[in-house]
């Protein structure tokens, strides 16, 4: 009986132990998710507007003046998943990962994925046929030190693989935060540019007309590309807050299911100790009577 004590006593410790761990990741990731919710509240009513704008814009144009808005017979796709470089926060990262391999074996194009996270670049960097050509080999290192600049230089390369035709689509898939208890794994489209779909309920972007300045070609060549890389960055911040929520709701619930096996072991250490006393009392009084006897 003795050593089934020490062993509960053992495993007492260890979850004490795990739980300390669990709850300082809790109060980390909590204030990591301040600063990285601050960023993507800001950056998501700019950057969600100016989708809406220029994909009316791009859409009014022609074909050969819309490079970003041609429409082709969907052969190669690129997909670019958005993961984070760690884990330890519940499925996060495999829901993407889910997602996207969903959405290859449903399709019928040729599939490429560009990794943008640690997790996504270990998940797929072991099949050679969805490798994606034309792009930097450690982009997937962008969380490294997460800013604009790193990001543009991504979205960049993408747009240069699309002008040249090398992918006839572009999908973005990643983690849209909604709050620390919620992340919406998202499929958003990229390229080519969608118009807004009209509604019956009022009137639409699509019945706005623009007055353009200095002129529309010059929309078409400098403020699409650049809510393009808005667009990106967009999600990459979406991705970098609802990492740090899924991490603390996962530590929060590590941290509980910590504290309720402590109890059950706290109970079972209890009844072992009153049995192991009882057990003795049962001996001495045996002994005693023995004696007397």
């Amino acid at each position: 009986m003795a050593g089934g004590l020490k062993e509960v006593r053992e495993r007492i410790t260890s979850v004490q132990n795990t739980m300390q761990i669990t709850s300082a990741m809790k109060m980390v990731a909590a204030a990591k998710l301040r600063r990285a919710q601050d960023a993507i509240t800001r950056m998501r009513p700019y950057a969600e507007k100016l989708q809406a704008v220029l994909s009316n814009v791009s859409a009014s144009l022609d074909s050969g003046e819309g490079v970003y808005s041609e429409k082709r017979d969907v052969k190669r796709v690129l997909l670019v998943a958005i993961t984070s470089n760690r884990g330890l926060c519940g499925g996060f990262n495999n829901n993407i990962i889910k997602l996207v391999n969903n959405a290859i074996k449903q399709g019928d194009a040729a599939y490429h994925v560009l990794p943008l996270g640690k997790k996504a670049n270990d998940a797929f960097k072991k099949d050679a046929s969805l490798a994606p050509q034309g792009f930097e080999e450690d982009s997937w290192k962008i969380f490294d030190d997460l800013n604009f600049d790193a990001a543009q230089e991504v979205a960049e390369a993408i747009m240069e693989q699309f002008r040249a035709g090398t992918y006839d689509e572009v999908k973005i898939v990643y983690n849209k935060f909604v709050n620390a208890a919620v992340q919406e794994p998202t499929m958003e489209d990229y390229l080519p540019l969608e118009p807004l779909e009209t509604s019956d309920e009022g009137p639409s972007g699509l019945d706005i007309e623009y007055i353009f300045e200095p002129n529309q070609t010059e929309i078409v060549e400098r403020i699409i590309p650049n809510s393009l890389k808005v667009q990106l960055y967009k999600g990459l911040l979406d991705s970098h807050a609802a990492e740090h929520g899924a991490r603390m709701t996962a530590m929060h619930q590590a941290t509980e299911n910590g504290g309720e096996l402590l109890r059950e072991l706290r109970i079972s250490y209890n009844k072992a100790r009153q049995a192991a006393i009882t057990t003795e009392i049962l001996e001495i009084v045996a002994g005693s009577e023995a004696l007397d006897g």
